[in-house]
């Protein structure tokens, strides 16, 4: 067999696999906000400088978690979906911020994003997230339960509410 259709082994795929399994990706569509697409985008030029980095220090675990992680976020770039909500939405779909009055008075906002753009502590809640498929579809000024509280749609935004 001619060495032309032999296939040489990635030395950093190499590195990688001998340290680090690949991050598992989600079977879900890779759904994202404009947000979400340029922190990807950056992750991955920041990625690539730390892999070049640690080939130069001869680093080889952080050569692994480099590559890696530029592997999943390569592959994550290269099916992400932009989303780009209305500008004045009438019902919670993805990319949209709602506003939401809990029975006591108090107020939470959520906006609707991709999975890996989610935190709940932010207020960014994953599309296929329980909460999130609770609202997905609602209307302002609709009453719903969610999590044993009843809620109110008080105020949706688009995109230009600060992703």
């Amino acid at each position: 067999m001619s060495r032309a259709f032999t296939r040489e082994q990635d030395p950093d795929a190499a590195a990688a696999a001998d340290l680090l399994p690949d991050r598992p990706i989600s079977a879900h569509p890779n759904f994202v906000t404009a947000a979400g697409l340029a922190a990807m985008e950056a992750t991955v030029r920041q990625l690539t400088a730390t892999r070049t980095a640690a080939q130069q220090q001869g680093d080889v675990r952080g050569l692994a978690v480099a590559v890696r992680e530029l592997r999943y976020w390569s592959a994550r770039r290269a099916s992400a979906r932009l989303i780009e909500p209305d500008q004045q939405p009438q019902v919670i779909r993805f990319g949209v911020q709602a506003t939401l009055r809990h029975d006591d008075g108090s107020l939470r906002v959520f906006r609707i994003v991709g999975e890996d753009e989610a935190d709940p502590g932010a207020g960014k809640l994953s599309y296929v997230s329980p909460i999130a498929r609770s609202l997905l579809g609602a209307a302002l000024g609709e009453r719903l339960k969610l999590a044993e509280r009843e809620v109110e749609i008080t105020a949706l935004a688009g995109s230009s509410a600060g992703a």
